[in-house]
């Protein structure tokens, strides 16, 4: 029986960190989940509506087909939702993080900060290529890099029976 916690080898400080970050990102999803869910009527028609970039055409055909739309609507309603409850209790956190990855490259494509360009939704300011969720995308590939669910997290009790032998 191996009797540690922290199976990477992080220093308490960096443990503490990484914990942290995950459920900071975590929260963010969560809430972005909990907030379309909360609020009647919600849909992605705008947001897809007015698309920019290379990938625009598809995004538009998103908005323009009801069908396409109402499950683009509950993607990111329960995705957003279920993204968020895995990072911050640290259960199946790969998966959590993947998920997490697809939705901010998706929102990445849809909304790319080009020059030029602007959009009804407020940004947090007019960037060239790199913004808010370029940034997040990264984070979360780098927090994949380095996972904490095994030490600080549901992931724990799950795997525990696994490390042990």
């Amino acid at each position: 029986m191996m009797n540690y916690i922290n199976r990477n080898h992080y220093s308490c400080f960096q443990l503490t960190t990484l914990v942290v970050l995950r459920v900071l990102v975590g929260w963010y999803f969560l809430y972005e989940g909990l907030t379309k869910l909360l609020s009647p009527g919600w849909t992605a028609y705008g947001y897809l509506l007015e698309s920019n970039g290379l990938f625009a055409p598809i995004f538009k055909g998103i908005a323009a087909n009801p069908g396409l739309l109402a499950f683009a609507d509950a993607v990111n309603v329960y995705g957003l939702t279920i993204v968020g409850l895995l990072l911050v209790l640290g259960l199946f956190e790969k998966v959590g993080y993947i998920g997490a990855a697809g939705f901010l490259l998706l929102y990445y494509l849809a909304h790319p900060p080009l020059l030029n360009v602007e959009y009804l939704f407020p940004t947090e300011g007019s960037y060239l290529w790199v913004d808010r969720n370029l940034i997040m995308l990264a984070t979360v590939i780098v927090m994949l890099a380095f996972p904490t669910g095994k030490e600080i997290g549901l992931d724990r009790l799950i795997f525990r029976n696994k490390r042990e032998k």
